[in-house]
């Protein structure tokens, strides 16, 4: 499928998806509906055990096209449509049965923030700035972001981010959980890579797409549930090759044969 506004290239089973809307990669509608086929099509990709998120040029993601907020005020399903269509791409993200590693080139603003912490993993330049500006147009975070910055960091800081609009360094990020790492911009992206083998080269994908979806799924569910979700991935995986292989290997004292089956 061809692409307008992002670039998908392959480093052995690890997919980089680029954003490419200069000049700062800017979310527009048809941004984010090449966001959401891209990742769908990474989902349903056997040889793709990870995906790489980062953006071309000196942004990560300056956040929504604004110009496309003009006709819609005064417009409450508009309104309604437009926060629907990021939440489901950044929901697509979260969701995606493989780790997805966002690698922050520079500044990550609005939905381009909110789009990174659709990500399992969030690694950033050391001179990146983050922030949620929204309250400064008027407007607040409706990717999803005054949800999950709240989950990922406390109440405290998301309502300190949020209302005030402010940006913060990557190294601030870290101190709150937002980034897990930073980097200097030469070593972003073999960072990136690093973690993305790191979370996938020798283990089962069985076991890894299962492990992504009882935390992801169960971090929003009553604590019972999450441990009745993870009973049941659990379970599932010892109906497959692969956990056999594992377990037969540990006891043999050899390196597993993983098929992801």
């Amino acid at each position: 499928m061809e692409f307008k506004y992002i670039k998908i290239t392959y480093n052995s089973n690890i997919a980089v998806v680029e954003l490419n809307n200069p000049p700062a990669n800017a979310l527009s509608t048809t941004t984010i509906g090449e966001l959401r086929s891209a990742f769908k099509q990474l989902a349903d990709a056997e040889n793709v055990h990870a995906v790489i998120l980062t953006g071309s040029g000196k942004f990560f993601a300056a956040g929504a096209d604004i110009k496309e907020f003009v006709p819609a005020m005064g417009d409450y399903d508009r309104g309604i449509q437009m926060s629907e269509l990021g939440q489901q791409l950044c929901n697509d993200i979260e969701q995606l049965k493989k780790p997805v590693i966002a690698a922050i080139n520079g500044p990550a603003l609005g939905g381009g923030l909110e789009l990174a912490m659709g990500c399992h993993f969030r690694i950033a330049v050391n001179e990146a700035k983050l922030g949620l500006p929204e309250v400064k147009l008027g407007l607040i975070p409706s990717f999803g972001g005054t949800q999950r910055l709240a989950r990922i960091t406390n109440m405290a800081t998301a309502l300190d981010l949020i209302l005030s609009g402010k940006h913060i360094a990557s190294q601030e990020a870290v101190k709150h959980g937002l980034i897990q790492v930073t980097v200097s911009a030469e070593e972003l992206m073999s960072t990136a890579l690093t973690i993305a083998n790191s979370f996938t080269e020798g283990n089962s994908m069985a076991s890894v797409t299962r492990a992504i979806q009882s935390i992801v799924k169960g971090i929003h569910e009553p604590f019972e549930e999450g441990l009745k979700r993870e009973k049941q991935k659990f379970a599932e995986l010892f109906l497959t090759e692969d956990a056999k292989e594992g377990v037969q290997a540990f006891v043999e004292k050899r390196k597993p044969s993983f098929h992801h089956k």
